[in-house]
């Protein structure tokens, strides 16, 4: 099934979950044409906001997508206190939720680091471009790093923009 992340979106808001994009998604959202194949987010952990996520994705058959055994999600509730992320694959497609970012750190600095964003269906918040320079950085990958390379390009042309004016 193909990657819908605009209702993976609509369904994380709509349930109350206090997030911010991250990742591929967030590189699209500055101006660099990646091939994202999941929707990553950073919100806070605990019981409650992973209730809120299982709330969200329980109809779309969420499986923890990086075991070996791809529990289903609501076999895992008793360890629910204890996650710091969930990697899941849905109906919808993959849904990763992280309680911290490399190079920026846990989901209050990841907040502070973010600005709003109005789309179509809903108004998110998004790492800002220098966070998200920062976290790509971190990562290390070579998709990453490629990324950070065309996310400095996208901040030159912004701030020449701004010389301009």
């Amino acid at each position: 099934m193909p990657q819908n992340d605009q209702a993976l979106l609509m369904r994380l808001k709509d349930g109350g979950l206090e997030f911010v994009v991250i990742g591929g998604v967030c590189v699209v959202y500055h101006g660099v044409p990646v091939a994202t194949f999941d929707l990553d987010i950073c919100c806070p952990f605990g019981e409650a906001n992973v209730r809120r996520i299982e709330s969200a994705v329980k109809d779309l058959n969420p499986v923890h997508r990086l075991t070996a055994n791809r529990l289903p999600l609501e076999q895992t509730r008793s360890s629910f206190a204890s996650l710091k992320n969930l990697y899941l694959q849905t109906d919808l497609g993959k849904l990763d939720c992280l309680s911290e970012v490399a190079g920026i750190g846990n989901y209050q600095e990841v907040l502070k680091q973010s600005i709003s964003h109005s789309m179509s269906f809903g108004e998110f918040r998004m790492l800002n471009l220098d966070a998200l320079i920062a976290a790509k950085s971190a990562a290390g990958r070579e998709k990453d790093l490629e990324a950070v390379r065309l996310l400095r390009a996208v901040k030159e042309r912004k701030t020449q923009q701004k010389e301009l004016f």
